[in-house]
């Protein structure tokens, strides 16, 4: 997998109209790895693909800085070409249906993926030591000090890959791996919560937001939150307050989850990078949950869809109108 995934990003930057490629390399500690930019054929010998490859790399185009152009220039057109597994693949495409980036920008190297391992599982499983990792026959091969382990994956693996729907990419220019069978998810960890009394669900959820430390961790690594302007720096008006307390806390995390309803792709990023390790898959999830039962849909599957809070159906269900 790792010779094809090199050998499809050196064609492609032998292009003219490619500008680099973004993948994966071998981090500088421990088990590591870290996302890697390509500007020429010999970059791309650093690239790897492992169950270790946790980064969503959807994230990083809409990072690509638009200096102004002089007066009677026009923008270059050149591509950028990305590698992605399948959840990484749906932030993608719903950001490519929201306009956010041009499908013509884009070259997709889509890679099947049988899940990546949780880096705190692995950190409580083998503490401080030095580990590389495979896939092989259905189990992950871990070298930990340059000896082998055949760990079962569900011992190590994110728990959004337990359930994921869409492990082969769901759009992309080249194809790399063999197919995976895709899980069903029922959204059982949400519907745990559905006896809970209000005040229950409260206590709970303020005991959460008053670790919140704001650091937004959350908001820089989510492909979703590309807006120029985030809301939580408006100064004028001033809708969140920057202090670090409960009330203000309460406001941005309910926002953002409001701001991705419909939206969430389910990667997982927000929760993985968080500092204080909030339950914020959690509360994204709840919104997937209810969007999917009122309209019928799900982030990041359909190109030729629009997104759901931009469409208007007659008969869409009108209960919660008083």
């Amino acid at each position: 997998m790792i010779t094809e995934i090199r050998e499809a990003v050196k064609e492609y930057l032998a292009r003219d109209d490619v500008k680099y490629a973004i993948g994966y390399e071998k981090g500088t500690y421990g088990s590591k790895v870290a996302p890697s930019f390509a500007f020429s054929p010999k970059d791309v010998d650093k690239f790897i693909f492992s169950p270790l490859c946790i980064n969503n790399l959807a994230v990083y185009p809409l990072l690509e800085e638009k200096l102004p152009l002089p007066r009677g220039q026009t923008a270059e057109k050149s591509k950028i070409v990305v590698v992605l597994k399948g959840c990484d693949s749906k932030a993608m495409l719903q950001i490519i249906n929201e306009k956010g980036l041009s499908r013509d920008d884009i070259i997709i190297i889509g890679v099947s993926c049988s899940g990546v391992i949780d880096p705190k599982k692995l950190q409580a499983k083998f503490p401080n030591s030095p580990i590389d990792a495979a896939y092989k026959d259905g189990k992950f091969l871990l070298l930990v000090n340059g000896e082998e382990q055949h760990i079962s994956k569900d011992e190590l693996i994110f728990e959004k890959c337990k359930v994921c729907e869409n492990p082969n990419p769901v759009i992309y220019d080249l194809l790399v791996g063999e197919k995976v069978e895709p899980k069903v998810d029922d959204f059982t960890d949400v519907t745990a919560r559905k006896d809970d009394k209000p005040e229950e669900r409260w206590n709970h959820w303020g005991q959460e937001f008053d670790r919140c430390i704001r650091c937004y961790a959350c908001r820089g690594v989510c492909p979703m939150c590309y807006c120029k302007k985030c809301i939580a720096e408006e100064l004028r008006p001033a809708w969140i307050g920057r202090s670090v307390n409960l009330s203000e806390n309460t406001a941005w995390n309910l926002i953002r989850a409001y701001h991705l309803a419909g939206r969430c792709i389910d990667c997982g990023e927000c929760e993985r990078v968080c500092p204080m390790d909030l339950p914020l898959r959690e509360l994204n999830r709840k919104m997937a949950k209810d969007v999917f039962e009122l309209f019928d849909y799900k982030a990041g599957i359909n190109l030729d869809g629009k997104p759901v809070l931009a469409v208007y159906k007659p008969d869409d269900p009108e209960d919660f109108i008083l």
